[in-house]
């Protein structure tokens, strides 16, 4: 079975994060997908952003949710990187918060897949589903596209935009009965953390091509989770861990 490695935030870890400059360079490593995070603006614009404000990632200050796009467009989402060993102070000083709809473009030219989060476990974002939804439909994408949430009524919400959307629970820990939960809430896939997996591996025994890992950046844990029948695994790193899913794997025995 192939290993799917999907790029955190593109290449987050070397590279300003959920930015086109970190999600080309992602895809040119090799990823099978990548994960992204969508707010709305003031205006109603879907960005490309994973918190809910701009003062960590970007040289400016604020919500997200009370900026209009415009606003939004003229801050830099690499100035805040300079420690980077790779940081290019005039590439990635020009790098803006991208909108769905051009990482999409990206995507589509690829043909990887995507996994989109949707921010909504703080802000609810009134009709963000849909615009997500549309904005994937526009460009007849569905079937390699992911909704992820945190927020559950957000999953549920985007299922009822499509019944057909792909759904997956983004959660730190395993649930105690994970295939329940998975078909009464419809669910896809589980995304879930990697230490928990690792601390628990016989609770996904029989649905490991159902688990989507994150965020997993050493080559120890990957292979643990590799040996444990993990199929897909997210990473910061995704040139590091693409080189070490090429190696033969050893399967784990469960104690």
């Amino acid at each position: 079975m192939h290993t799917k490695i999907y790029g955190h935030r593109g290449a987050m870890g070397e590279y300003p994060e959920n930015t086109m400059l970190a999600f080309q360079k992602a895809i040119d490593a090799g990823v099978d997908g990548l994960e992204i995070d969508v707010h709305l603006t003031k205006d109603g614009e879907v960005v490309v952003i994973h918190d809910e404000h701009v003062d960590r990632t970007t040289d400016g200050s604020g919500a997200v949710k009370d900026m209009s796009f415009h606003t939004l467009r003229g801050l830099s989402a690499g100035r805040n990187f300079e420690t980077f060993e790779k940081y290019d102070p005039v590439m990635w000083t020009q790098e803006r918060i991208p909108t769905l709809d051009e990482v999409m473009g990206l995507v589509a030219h690829h043909g990887v897949e995507l996994n989109i989060e949707l921010k909504t476990n703080v802000f609810e974002y009134e009709g963000i589903e849909r615009k997500v939804h549309d904005i994937v439909e526009g460009y007849g994408y569905s079937d390699k596209v992911i909704y992820s949430s945190f927020h559950l009524p957000s999953l549920l919400r985007t299922k009822v935009v499509d019944p057909e959307a792909r759904i997956a629970w983004l959660t730190s820990k395993v649930p105690l009965w994970p295939i329940d939960q998975m078909e009464d809430l419809s669910l896809e896939a589980l995304h879930v953390g990697y230490k928990s997996i690792l601390k628990n591996p016989r609770r996904i025994a029989g649905i490991e091509d159902r688990i989507r890992v994150w965020t997993v950046n050493e080559v120890w844990d990957a292979e643990k989770l590799l040996g444990h029948g993990v199929q897909t695994l997210m990473t910061n790193y995704p040139e590091k861990i693409m080189a070490l899913t090429k190696r033969p794997k050893k399967k784990i025995g469960h104690m």
